[in-house]
């Protein structure tokens, strides 16, 4: 039941377009944050090999303006989404305190914080070769168009995925000038952790969706949901073993970051074993482990990056 309030004071309103936005939950800044600057971090490294040196690192600028870019973009989908949601949140029993389902914010507020936050990343691009610019319209397609497809499809989370990765072929393309191969191996890599994630989260809403007939991977997969989250884990995996052997087996480091990647199987394989109760708790608990998934593997390639860089 969505309720009405006429008015709210300036920090009740502050407050709902921080939960809004998730400012207020830092954890989905985190699992679009740490990917963008893996790719930040792999392409300055490729454009070092393709002039002749061992590594490299990005420059400061880049590096914050993708950071920020992040940070802005993920708000903004999250706007948007609300948006998209606000009819269906308030049946949902964890997300009925949303600030357009209980009525503290109407939808032309969300859409206005969504145009608000799209306009301040996309400010940022005038810091960015041109060439940028038109990569990022398809990272605004899919920010605004990921929240409505679990009314068409039961994989959403593939273009929330999409959404999310767009990020690394357009720090590719600011680094490099294009994006290339190995560009889009880290992306599919990306895109299949992101997919395993965000079925963890939908796994805590699946009775909710089935009622209201919202669609997701969690009830497409049904009860091979864990087997198939295995999977895709299990090929990014393999994909990020490939590009860091890549990037590094050239540098006095060899296969050592490659072998860093085991430390990330142990993690997977906590959180399925917790997600095989599918109890809700249990799966959200999972998806909020990821962040640690991003912080190290954010940790394994920068440390293997500076290493690199300042011993040869």
């Amino acid at each position: 039941m969505i309720q009405t309030r006429l008015s709210l004071t300036p920090k009740e309103k502050l407050h709902a377009y921080m939960q809004l936005t998730r400012f207020d939950k830092p954890v989905g800044i985190e699992l679009l944050l740490w990917p963008t600057l893996w790719g930040v971090m792999l392409a300055a490294m490729g454009q070092a090999q393709q002039q002749g040196a061992t590594a490299g690192l990005p420059s400061l600028k880049i590096f914050v303006i993708f950071a920020i870019g992040a940070i802005l973009m993920r708000a903004a989908g999250c706007a948007i989404n609300d948006f998209a949601d606000r009819k269906v949140d308030g049946h949902v029993t964890r997300t009925k305190g949303r600030p357009l389902a209980d009525g503290r914010l109407s939808g032309k507020e969300a859409i206005a914080a969504f145009l608000v936050l799209v306009l301040l990343s996309a400010s940022l691009l005038f810091f960015l070769p041109v060439k940028v610019f038109y990569w990022s319209l398809g990272a605004v397609i899919l920010a605004f168009i990921y929240p409505f497809m679990k009314r068409f499809t039961h994989m959403p989370q593939v273009f929330l995925a999409a959404a999310f990765g767009w990020a690394i072929p357009m720090a590719y393309v600011a680094v490099q000038g294009a994006p290339d191969i190995w560009c889009w191996l880290l992306f599919i890599a990306y895109m299949c952790w992101t997919v395993a994630y965000d079925t963890q989260y939908a796994m805590a809403d699946r009775e909710d969706d089935l009622k209201i007939g919202v669609k997701s991977t969690a009830i497409l997969f049904g009860r091979y949901d864990v087997v198939i989250i295995s999977i895709l884990q299990t090929v990014f995996l393999l994909i990020m073993g490939v590009v860091m052997w890549h990037y590094f087996t050239p540098t006095s480091l060899s296969i050592t970051p490659v072998f860093g990647l085991a430390l990330v199987a142990m993690m997977f394989a906590k959180q399925n074993s917790a997600c095989g109760s599918r109890q809700a708790l249990a799966c959200f608990q999972s998806f909020l482990a990821n962040i640690w998934v991003g912080r190290y593997v954010f940790a394994l390639i920068a440390v293997a990056c500076l290493w690199t860089t300042f011993n040869g």
